[in-house]
């Protein structure tokens, strides 16, 4: 397993294809949710994924991707968002390690700092195991139930 972290005009294009074809398979197909991925806000963002060798004609397959985007695009503060793990990779603890890279890497670019996300409602205990509180009504985003959390700095 490989990790990376790279700010969106250091992808190649290889790269930048292997994450958006996860986003797909997971957001657009698998949830069955009709939208526009390409929101404009991978520019503003470094993006993190991990990556493994495949069996099938070599090559790398991207098994965990999350975003960070910068303060003020989305919210005043950083957020991580498009926080996905493969369908063949789940329940494997890559998606707490994926979590884990995210919030080492805000710490190293912008300090100890809050981190904002709209988190799926069913995930919630998940993201609360990362010191991330609740600070919204429940609310529809792409018409599934998300909330908004918060992860206060040093938590």
């Amino acid at each position: 397993m490989q990790w990376h972290c790279l700010p969106f005009e250091q992808l190649t294009a290889t790269q930048l294809y292997h994450i958006m074809g996860l986003r797909q398979e997971v957001f657009v197909v698998e949830q069955t949710c009709a939208y526009l991925d390409a929101d404009g806000k991978d520019q503003e963002s470094h993006h993190i994924w991990a990556e493994a060798e495949t069996t099938q004609g070599g090559g790398q397959r991207v098994l965990a991707y999350a975003r960070i985007v910068k303060p003020g695009v989305i919210y005043d503060e950083v957020s991580i968002g498009r926080v996905i793990t493969a369908a063949s990779a789940r329940r494997t603890g890559l998606g707490k390690e994926l979590m884990r890279q995210c919030i080492a890497f805000i710490v190293d670019l912008y300090g100890e700092v809050p981190i904002r996300i709209s988190a799926q409602c069913y995930l919630e205990d998940f993201y609360k195991s990362f010191g991330f509180e609740i600070i919204t009504e429940p609310y529809l985003e792409d018409d599934i139930p998300h909330v908004g959390m918060m992860r206060v700095s040093g938590a």
